[in-house]
């Protein structure tokens, strides 16, 4: 989700991106002419999984997941900064849950947030307003029944008033310009965990080991700092610790040693 950490360094230039759609043309192109299992090949009969189209959907959220790339350092010298915006994250994951949203809702709100805020100034008085008109804007793009407005004011405990909240709307829909759609990290993880083993994760994922051992590090050391109370950012623990999401953040492999040898490095830890 948009609560992982993006990869640091420059953005990709057109060239960059040029030569990585390229690729992966190639690779999703060949998925029938190699040794790999063809992963769609028994979908055939659900219109839903779109198996005759699936591997050219996902080589183009790829590209489209480069063209809307967002800087790793988007905040900076901004009048906010990333603590804050970790603060209305971890409050939006609560309004989320406490409106049982779709989770696509609260990827595209993220999404949406920082697409915003990376190309638009925005006050620390109006930076939850931003996130509150965001998570309204992907109700309405991703749930049957969106929450009404007055809602999302109760929510925010009248700090906005409708008015506020429709003005902002309009002026990130313009400033996006309208374009909302856009691959979100629950898409591709379906797809990752569909593939499975190793060899056809790394194949229908584009990625090898390495490319996502920093990631993994990053993950890895937000994981023990939740454990080890070193963050007060609990939400997304607090949402997976219910029976409903089966417990996911309570199980003992999240304190394994894998976990602490990944994260060590990042924690200063020998």
């Amino acid at each position: 989700m948009a609560l992982l950490r993006r990869p640091t360094g420059p953005s990709p230039t057109p060239q960059d991106i040029s030569m990585k759609e390229e690729n992966l043309c190639q690779a999703f192109s060949d998925a029938l002419l190699c040794k790999i299992e063809d992963i769609d090949t028994e979908d055939w009969e659900n219109p839903q999984l779109c198996s005759d189209y699936v591997k050219d959907i996902y080589q183009y959220l790829r590209q489209l997941e480069m063209l809307q790339s967002i800087n790793p350092h988007f905040l900076d010298g901004r009048d906010i900064n990333g603590r804050m915006r970790a603060i209305l994250v971890d409050w939006l994951v609560q309004v989320h849950s406490k409106f049982r949203l779709l989770q696509e809702t609260l990827y595209m709100c993220v999404a949406v947030m920082d697409r915003y805020l990376q190309v638009q100034p925005v006050s620390r008085k109006k930076l939850q307003l931003v996130g509150i008109t965001a998570l309204l804007l992907a109700s309405k793009y991703e749930e049957m029944f969106s929450p009404n407005i007055e809602d999302f004011v109760y929510i925010t405990d009248n700090a906005y008033t409708s008015s506020q909240i429709r003005e902002m709307e309009t002026l990130i829909l313009k400033e996006l310009k309208f374009e909302l759609g856009r691959p979100l990290p629950l898409h591709f993880l379906r797809r990752a965990s569909k593939a499975g083993e190793n060899l056809k994760q790394q194949y229908y994922t584009g990625y090898t080991e390495s490319e996502v051992l920093e990631v993994m590090r990053h993950m890895a050391k937000n994981v023990v700092r939740v454990n080890e109370n070193m963050t007060k950012f609990t939400a997304v623990k607090n949402k997976y610790a219910s029976s409903k999401l089966l417990k996911i953040s309570t199980i003992p492999q999240l304190n394994s040693k894998a976990i602490q040898e990944l994260a060590s490095p990042l924690l200063g830890r020998s």
